[in-house]
């Protein structure tokens, strides 16, 4: 009996002792190979390729070149000689070309004039404002105005989901100026460049009855057919003019000038500009300050800049034309 127990206590255990032996084995291989894993992601010969690129300490020279072109502008009554000069380049496309080919697309040139008192409407060389290049006849400009105010959607939206909203906004902006005595219900005012004539619907809104818009493509019965350039009215016709549409004119001066020659004596001209914002590409000057308005309302007085918030325009001048004495 004795014997028998003995002999199978031995055996348990022989067979015991293997079993633990390989669970050991195998522990300690597992643990060799968890190890060698975790060291392999470390080592950088895992990671992809890199070349090392050492700087180069000495500056490449880069060329320059500057071009300067003649360009010719064209009205319906005279013509214009403008002088433009391409900005130093390391580009092989021609940048006035890359401003054609797309649709001058918020690219601001350094265009300039010859003559900072041309007589005939070309743009003054005043620094902070700049003439946008690319027409090299009126026609050409007039055209290119009007694939925006053609434009179907565009239209669409101006007198669908845009209609209340800007009658609502630009009526405020015209009951301040009524508040401020800058505006009378019994002004005779003009909106230049009104498009389909939210302008105008505001200022009937705010109780200025006689109310008109100007564009090139007319909008019966708030806005007739007309060219801001050569306004189609009387000397001293106006008491009031509003126009956000500034960055539009390719002739800025003569633009000007038709404002101070259709307004009366003690009229109030009110300008919504952008200079801090960029204008779209559908502008034809960049402005950068007020100082340039400041040169060319030559008839006139300011009244007050102050920021606004106009459709992408951020500021609104407020100019009187001035009363001449008399002899």
């Amino acid at each position: 009996m004795i014997k028998t127990s003995s002999i199978t206590n031995l055996s348990t255990t022989t067979t015991t002792k293997p079993f633990i032996l390989r669970i050991f084995i195998f522990s300690v291989v597992l643990s060799i190979t968890i190890l060698s894993f975790l060291l392999f992601l470390q080592s950088p010969h895992h990671l992809p390729y890199r070349k090392t690129i050492t700087p180069n300490t000495t500056p490449t020279p880069i060329t320059t070149t500057t071009t300067t072109t003649t360009a010719t502008y064209f009205s319906s009554r005279k013509s214009f000689s403008q002088a433009t000069t391409t900005p130093p380049t390391t580009s092989t496309t021609n940048p006035r070309e890359e401003n054609n080919e797309n649709n001058n697309k918020d690219i601001i040139d350094t265009t300039t004039t010859t003559n900072n008192n041309n007589k005939n409407g070309a743009a003054n060389d005043v620094e902070d404002l700049r003439i946008r290049p690319g027409y090299d006849s009126y026609e050409k400009y007039v055209q290119r105005q009007l694939e925006k105010t053609l434009n179907p959607k565009l239209r669409k939206v101006w007198v669908t989901r845009d209609w209340h909203r800007k009658i609502n906004v630009f009526s405020k902006f015209f009951a301040d100026l009524i508040e401020e005595k800058l505006l009378t219900n019994d002004s005779k005012a003009l909106c230049i460049g009104a498009r389909v004539g939210q302008e105008v619907a505001a200022l009937k809104r705010v109780g200025v009855p006689d109310s008109v818009g100007i564009d090139l493509v007319p909008f019966p019965p708030l806005v007739m057919k007309g060219d801001f350039h050569d306004q189609p009215f009387d000397n001293n016709t106006f008491d009031f003019e509003f126009s956000n549409v500034f960055d539009h004119a390719l002739y800025p001066s003569k633009f000007v000038r038709e404002i101070e020659r259709t307004l009366k004596p003690g009229g109030i001209c009110v300008l919504h500009v952008a200079v801090s914002r960029r204008a779209d590409k559908y502008s034809a000057n960049d402005l950068f300050s007020v100082a340039p308005l400041m040169k060319m309302f030559e008839e006139s007085e300011v009244v007050r800049v102050r920021n606004v918030d106009g459709f992408g325009l951020d500021t609104e001048v407020v100019f009187r034309k001035k009363i001449k004495d008399r002899l």
